[in-house]
């Protein structure tokens, strides 16, 4: 480490004061010249230290409602002049310049203005000046001065301050952590000018990532970015896996499809079960029906709070993640005598506008699939027409067929999901999976209807699916060879509805 540097001057200038005062009484007690701005001020003043107000030293006083105040070559050349260049000290005495050894700043709170407010004046008054100029220039002038660019950093600093100066090491790390801050600030700042997407350019900046026990595998290492508390309240059982992560991500997926009482069933981000029914133990007893082989060790959710009946028939089984909007108390209790059993309150279903994927090549970025799955644009095709209940159970496998890993069919009858046929490299194979489902379960397929993520490239499918008792097909059309479907639907009487819409999922 190298020798520490003493602090004689310090500029504080924060938003959020929480945490500041041991510092300012810190640095009394090293007898260190503190300037500052009106509330920091203020602040500093209350708790009886000595301080300059900056307007003091550059004889101009805060202007335009506040946004200029720092901004003035004394206070910018205290921060960048270097100290070990003969030309520099020499200019910074000729301009009477003084030393600017610490600098503490805390930015206005731009990301929370624009959850609380749409009003465009009240988020733009949010965009720092002053405080993100401060904190690149003290980083910039690392070699010389320590910047403490966020609140977060406060206990870390008292810890340096503590033991009396600042190594070169160390006001190198605060530099760094000060252009994270930076950057990430302005990131949000230009995602909110460019919400049109009119400039061609894609910032993400990531904080505080959660170290996870491993990745998908256990020689993988992986982290989670991102405000999980702000969508779940986890209740009970060991830490998120990062498999969990993408299985809970898949689950509130496609649950959100729903505003029907619905109960899902997730493995490996596909769906093994799914039902609608209007009590909670009814859609989890229809759900699981569809395949208790895979629903073990599953992720399951809800869309409506759990009574005891339900919390205790899921209890009767292994599963790795539950999530409700509520729980009924005494149920919850038994949920948790599993300490590993992993529980979570849904507060609200997260809501993502793009697909970023990384790739060997470069990144991929889409909008999401939120097309509407309405059936009033949908084009008979063949067959009979549909009564409100095909119709229904259409829109269902249709839903529910657009999470399911390309190439995809589902078994939908009587609201509920009787067997799936997902990731197969032919729509074939897909569709013998999802008969061979429901016929391992004993699940009646007679009157069923069958959805598909895309067009089926010649009718064998579908005469695979009739010849199991499907007499509704879903689709949205588009092979070359879509006259030849037609025509086997036309001549065995299945309806054939064509969505116009292809949902692949890869």
């Amino acid at each position: 480490m190298s020798a520490e540097r003493k602090i004689a001057s310090a500029l504080i200038s924060v938003f959020d004061k929480t945490g500041l005062e041991p510092i300012i009484c810190r640095l009394a007690e090293m007898g260190v010249e503190i300037l500052s701005t009106g509330g920091t001020a203020d602040f500093i003043r209350k708790h009886g230290v000595e301080v300059k107000d900056v307007s003091d030293l550059t004889t101009y006083p805060s202007i335009f409602g506040g946004r200029v105040k720092t901004l003035h070559p004394i206070v910018f050349g205290g921060i960048l002049y270097r100290r070990e260049l003969e030309g520099d000290r020499n200019e910074a005495a000729e301009y009477k310049i003084p030393s600017i050894d610490l600098v503490i700043v805390d930015l206005y709170p731009f990301e929370d203005a624009m959850k609380k407010t749409y009003e465009e004046q009240q988020i733009i008054e949010k965009i720092d000046i002053g405080g993100i100029s401060l904190i690149r220039a003290a980083a910039k002038n690392y070699k010389d001065v320590l910047i403490v660019p966020s609140r977060e950093y406060y206990d870390d600093v008292l810890e340096v301050l503590n033991k009396g100066g600042s190594t070169l090491e160390q006001r190198k790390l605060f530099a760094a952590r000060a252009f994270d801050i930076s950057s990430h600030y302005d990131s949000a700042i230009f995602n909110w000018f460019n919400r049109d997407n009119s400039v061609d350019s894609m910032k993400m900046s990531l904080r505080n990532g959660r170290l996870l026990r491993y990745g998908e595998n256990p020689h993988q290492s992986a982290k989670f970015y991102g405000e999980l508390n702000e969508n779940l309240e986890q209740l009970n059982g060991k830490e998120l896996s990062y498999n969990n992560f993408q299985d809970i991500s898949g689950a509130l997926d496609l649950i959100s499809e729903f505003e029907q009482g619905a109960c899902v069933i997730v493995k490996h981000s596909n769906a093994c079960g799914l039902a609608l029914r209007e009590k909670t133990v009814d859609a989890w007893t229809n759900a699981l029906a569809a395949d208790p082989v895979s629903a073990f060790g599953g992720i399951i959710a809800f869309n409506r709070a759990l009574d005891y009946e339900t919390c205790e028939k899921i209890s009767e089984i292994f599963f790795e993640v539950l999530i409700a909007p509520d729980f009924d108390e005494k149920g919850l209790e038994l949920l948790k005598k599993k300490k590993n059993r992993i529980v979570l309150k849904l507060k609200k279903l997260p809501i993502a506008d793009n697909v970023i994927k990384t790739t060997q090549l470069g990144v991929l970025v889409q909008e999401n699939d939120r097309i509407s799955l309405d059936s009033t644009g949908w084009e008979l095709k063949a067959g009979p027409e549909a009564d409100e209940k095909i119709m229904n159970d259409s829109e269902i496998a249709m839903r529910i067929v657009k999470h399911l890993k390309s190439n995809a069919v589902v078994l939908v009858r009587n609201s509920m999901m009787i067997g799936a046929g997902n990731g197969q490299t032919n729509r074939v194979d897909a569709v013998k999976q999802s008969i061979e489902k429901a016929q391992k379960f004993e699940l009646e397929i007679d009157g069923a209807v069958l959805g598909s993520d895309a067009f089926f490239p010649f009718a064998d499918s579908v005469e695979l699916a009739f010849n199991a008792g499907v007499k509704v097909v879903v689709e949205p059309g588009g092979s070359v060879r879509d006259d030849e479907t037609i025509e086997f639907c036309k001549k065995n009487n299945i309806t054939l509805l064509f969505t116009g819409s292809r949902h692949f999922k890869h």
